[in-house]
């Protein structure tokens, strides 16, 4: 895997992973009442945080999107 995120990209999707992660637990929103919510809010959190982790999105492989400077 060639790496094809940035720097402020990572930072990016770590901050909005976390996010991501803490707000059903913490927040109180109603909208988390639903399981639903809780478990989208989470996954989609983690795969945030490990395309942050791995400097490398599939997605953007598919499109031809590079933020990093080789």
């Amino acid at each position: 895997m060639t790496a094809n995120l940035g720097t402020v990209d990572r930072a990016l999707r770590a901050i909005l992973g976390l996010l991501l992660v803490a707000a059903p637990f913490v927040s109180g929103f109603a909208l988390f009442a639903s399981t639903a919510a809780t478990v989208v809010s989470v996954v989609v959190g983690i795969v945030l945080l490990a395309t942050s982790a791995m400097r490398f999105c599939p997605l953007y492989r598919v499109l031809g999107i590079q933020t990093c400077k080789i």
